[in-house]
């Protein structure tokens, strides 16, 4: 985005994901349960360790000492089966957590951001989008499906460790906690500069996805301008600036890291150089030694643990935040609460703009549209001309409500399109732009676009009126045959055969056309013109020409200059008035 936040990405930040946990509540608290049954578990296998030492290898007969070995032997390897099963049990049930919310938060931005207004793409790149649907998922994946529980599990331990010592060891234990506090405090002063780099780490990433996306979708430009170097050069660049990023976060964790090990290491031996003290002046038993030993080395593990998965934490609340970003962001076009019911129309909408007064967010000083005024009878053909950015597409972006005009009215059929669902808005016009875009799959589906239930047969027809059956017919598979990525196996008139059959199938009572036949040659120019001419048939039709030849026949052609009508006319008429349409048809005619 162009005003990115700031890098402060903190815990709290991963309170954002509690609407994706409440439906599994249930597996939660199993999970949980699970949870504490292995860390109890853990807690035990000391206690049990403390009765081998002290009793099963207690100077005794021969015979009591091999049973009470035996004894104790078994109840170690109890409490190893009883850990067994309850971890793997807990790692299954977080494991399938993390898979799940991160699939459902992955499909909740995806379906927030397909729905945002093209405002929000002028100002977000699609590979920064893309970046934050795979790479912040992943982190997301990483702290729910894993480094969460392994940091709670690891906080229930420490604490029954502390516990524990507190009963058995009081002493010990108020040497442990002042050591703690001592390495608790600097641990949160590295973690903060964790934080920071942890967020900056991910825009950077999100940079260079970006380039990606954008290079990769104009591939055959890039080459015939070689710039294939430049480019390279370019996502290395912000490569580099992703890595060096990366290694200032990987080397404050390191310092981090190092530090925990270090500290809990120095507490662990002091814990034991203490006891071993105890045990020479008679305070302690070697059982209750090396049940205090495990304990501090248990909780010195779980605050190392902890100590990385709070890096791990604080990466996601990052990745969390951002993630949040896009489902906080509101498109300025929406449904009504309320909406108006869509009217009929059999013989084609009627389309209106009043006093249209239009300023696209990314120009605002600059009018688009500026006091249109327009009236579409049912069923007419109107075509729009006039030289490049005049706002015919903008008037098309208007009736489809991709944006609202800041003054003025729109109307469908005397309604007015704010107070239509998108849904119903949308499902009744058919676009033909100038750019078809054709998707990853078959001949059969991109044409069924238009509408998922129809028919074989219908789909078959629909490219039958475009002159589309013929070329589809000629390709290895058929209508089963695989298009390729934007249709790179198809020429441009193909392609654009495609998307009118498409409008076509979808058979909407207003039909925009946008330069519909401009990749065609002549012939099949004319071929798709008869088509076009039929599907106009009992419904309204605007058209968006360059070339004049192929508007002559409309029932009414309108000429915008700068955002403004300046003329309307049928053909002869316009061409005798001498204005702007005159000279356009004047310069064709010229070519």
């Amino acid at each position: 985005m162009t005003d990115r936040p700031s890098a402060t990405g903190t815990p709290r930040s991963l309170s954002g994901l509690l609407p994706f946990l409440r439906p599994y509540r249930g597996r939660i608290a199993l999970a949980f349960a699970l949870l504490v049954l292995a860390s109890a578990a853990t807690l035990v296998f000391p206690i049990a360790l403390r009765g081998l030492i002290d009793q099963g290898l207690a100077p005794s007969g021969q015979g009591e000492r091999l049973m009470a070995l035996r004894g104790h032997f078994l109840e170690l390897f109890g409490v190893a089966v009883a850990l067994g099963i309850f971890s793997a049990a807990r790692f299954y049930q977080v494991s399938w957590l993390g898979e799940r919310v991160t699939a459902d938060l992955r499909s909740a931005v995806y379906a927030h951001v397909i729905e945002q207004s093209p405002e929000f793409f002028e100002t977000t790149q699609t590979g920064e989008v893309l970046s934050r649907l795979t790479t912040d998922t992943t982190l997301v994946q990483t702290v729910v499906g894993s480094s969460f529980s392994l940091g709670l599990r690891n906080v229930v331990m420490g604490l029954g460790a502390l516990g524990m010592l507190v009963w058995t060891h009081p002493y010990v234990m108020s040497l442990v906690f002042t050591a703690v506090l001592l390495v608790v405090l600097p641990a949160m002063a590295f973690g903060r500069r964790v934080r920071k780099l942890s967020r900056a780490s991910q825009d950077r990433v999100a940079d260079s996805s970006a380039i990606a996306a954008e290079v990769l979708n104009a591939v055959p430009v890039v080459q015939s301008y070689t710039g294939e170097a430049r480019e390279a050069k370019r996502f290395a660049d912000a490569t580099d600036n992703a890595f060096n990023t990366g290694v200032r976060r990987t080397r404050a964790r390191a310092v981090l890291v190092a530090f925990v090990i270090i500290a809990n290491a120095a507490l662990m031996l002091w814990g034991l150089y203490r006891g071993a003290q105890a045990v020479m002046a008679g305070n302690l038993t070697a059982g209750q030694l090396g049940q205090a030993a495990l304990y501090v080395a248990i909780f010195a593990g779980a605050v190392a643990v902890l100590g990385e998965v709070y890096g791990d934490l604080l990466r996601a609340a990052g990745a969390t935040e951002r993630l949040m970003e896009l489902l906080a962001s509101r498109s300025p076009v929406a449904s009504p609460e309320q909406p108006m019911p869509a009217p009929a129309a059999s013989g084609g909408s009627s389309v209106e703009l009043r006093a249209v007064r239009f300023h696209y967010p990314s120009r605002p000083a600059t009018a688009a549209l500026q006091d249109i005024g327009l009236s579409v009878s049912p069923g007419e053909t109107v075509a729009l001309v006039g030289p490049s950015g005049a706002g015919k597409s903008t008037v098309f972006s208007l009736l489809l409500r991709f944006y609202d005009p800041q003054a003025g009215e729109v109307r469908l059929d005397g309604v007015p399109v704010r107070q239509l669902s998108l849904h119903d808005l949308r499902s009744r016009i058919g676009l033909v732009a100038q750019e078809p875009v054709v998707f990853s799959a078959s001949a059969m589906e991109n044409i069924r676009y238009g509408r998922p239930g129809a028919s074989d047969d219908e789909v078959v027809a629909a490219a039958r009126a475009a002159h589309a059956h013929e070329f589809i017919s000629a390709l290895p598979e058929g209508y089963g045959t695989f298009l390729g990525e934007r249709g790179v196996r198809l020429s441009g008139g193909q392609r654009q055969r495609i998307a009118i059959a498409r409008a076509i199938l979808k058979n909407p009572p207003l039909l925009l056309l946008d330069e519909a036949t401009s990749a065609l040659d002549a012939e099949s120019e004319r071929a798709v013109q008869l088509a076009l001419a039929a599907a106009m048939q009992h419904r309204t039709t605007l058209v968006i020409a360059h070339r004049l030849a192929t508007v002559q026949q409309a029932d009414r052609i309108v000429v915008l200059d700068h955002g403004r009508i300046v003329e309307q006319g049928r053909h002869e008429q316009l061409v005798a008035a001498g204005g702007v349409y005159a000279r356009l048809a004047a310069l064709q005619l010229l070519d």
